[in-house]
């Protein structure tokens, strides 16, 4: 008599479920990177509720809402203001960073016009806010 032997056992993976696995990661990874936007660039604004004082004295300039502005209490021209801020940060001792003061209802043109000022002179700005 014959006797038959059984099939031999083979070792598997079943991978019947994978697809559907893959396809829910594919949807997860589609859903998430629609709600992020890789065009923004996350940056820390400042807070005006946060009291920092300045550990030391800087020069001020200080611009009011009628466009007058003033480097520390001395009145300057608009025209001259750059000469005379010039001139002040280097009497000042070399301390390139200024303390800005711009009225709160000032246009914003004017603080970007007085922020490339410092720039083209390598310049640095701050700006004060008050607190609350």
């Amino acid at each position: 008599m014959a006797i038959k032997r059984k099939k031999r056992f083979h070792a598997g993976v079943e991978s019947s479920s994978m697809s559907d696995i893959m396809f829910f990661l594919l949807l997860f990874f589609l859903i998430i990177s629609t709600l992020a936007n890789p065009n923004v660039i996350q940056v820390p604004l400042p807070d005006a509720n946060n009291t920092d004082q300045t550990p030391k004295q800087l020069l001020t300039l200080t611009v009011t809402s009628d466009k007058k502005y003033y480097i520390d209490k001395d009145e300057v021209a608009p025209e001259n203001l750059e000469a005379t801020l010039l001139q002040r940060v280097k009497e000042f001792g070399g301390e390139n960073t200024v303390v800005l003061r711009p009225a709160a209802d000032l246009d914003v043109q004017e603080l970007i016009d007085l922020l490339q000022l410092g720039l083209k002179n390598r310049i640095k700005f701050v700006i004060a806010t008050k607190a609350g």
